[in-house]
């Protein structure tokens, strides 16, 4: 027969109840004792019984296990108080970026004219003058820029206009050149005599004898007998 299931709760009847203590304590012992031995745990064990008796066990001392339960209670209480500082300090962080972000998209806000009912004749004046500095620095800016780009298109002028003094004065000298080149004798126009062409006994071909202006027979005197 199986053991049956004993309903947990307090024994009213004393002797029994003085039984099963006996019996559960020296299991429990039993099983501190195995635990301590089979795991190599540093085990304490302290039992007082319902008449203010004490019963204990440990392997290395009750004491000394007391004293390290106390010191890893105040590590593991000292963590949890860190965590909770650094979780604290983060949502702090968090709500001030927050608030900056909505200060910041207020105030951009205010700079395009939007949302202006909730400020007042103070606040109004100082975005004001806020704006009116900001759009002095502006101009500012933007004449800087435009006078020195009217100083390299100046620059640029003069340099375009050099390059086209430098390309007239070229011109013009190549116009002298021609010129001189034309008044010189007989121009410019000189007709390059061919080569002579040799047979093959190094003599003149007759071409090469014929002059370079043909005459009529009308020109030729006629032969008489006398």
């Amino acid at each position: 027969m199986g053991r049956g299931k004993i309903e947990i709760k307090r024994i009213e009847n004393t002797t029994n109840r003085q039984v099963t203590f006996c019996k559960r304590r020296n299991g429990l012992l039993k099983k501190a004792y195995e635990l301590s031995v089979l795991c190599d745990a540093e085990v304490a064990l302290i039992v007082f019984s319902s008449r203010g008796r004490l019963y204990e066990y440990a392997n290395n001392s009750v004491k000394s296990t007391i004293e390290r339960y106390k010191k890893a209670s105040a590590d593991s209480s000292n963590t949890g108080s860190v965590s909770e500082a650094n979780a604290q300090f983060y949502q702090q962080e968090s709500s001030k970026l927050h608030q900056q972000i909505r200060n910041l998209q207020n105030s951009n806000r205010h700079m395009l004219g939007e949302s202006l009912g909730s400020l007042n004749f103070k606040d109004l004046k100082s975005l004001e003058i806020r704006l009116e500095k900001g759009i002095s620095r502006i101009r500012s800016k933007k004449n800087e820029l435009l006078f020195a780009e009217i100083e390299y298109m100046q620059k640029r002028e003069i340099d375009l206009h050099n390059d086209n003094q430098y390309l007239r004065a070229r011109i013009a000298e190549n116009e002298r050149n021609e010129q001189q080149m034309s008044l010189m004798p007989g121009g410019a126009n000189y007709e390059l005599m061919p080569s002579q062409q040799f047979d093959s006994r190094n003599y003149f071909q007759l071409n090469g004898l014929q002059p370079n202006q043909s005459y009529s027979r009308q020109d030729q005197p006629a032969l008489q007998l006398v």
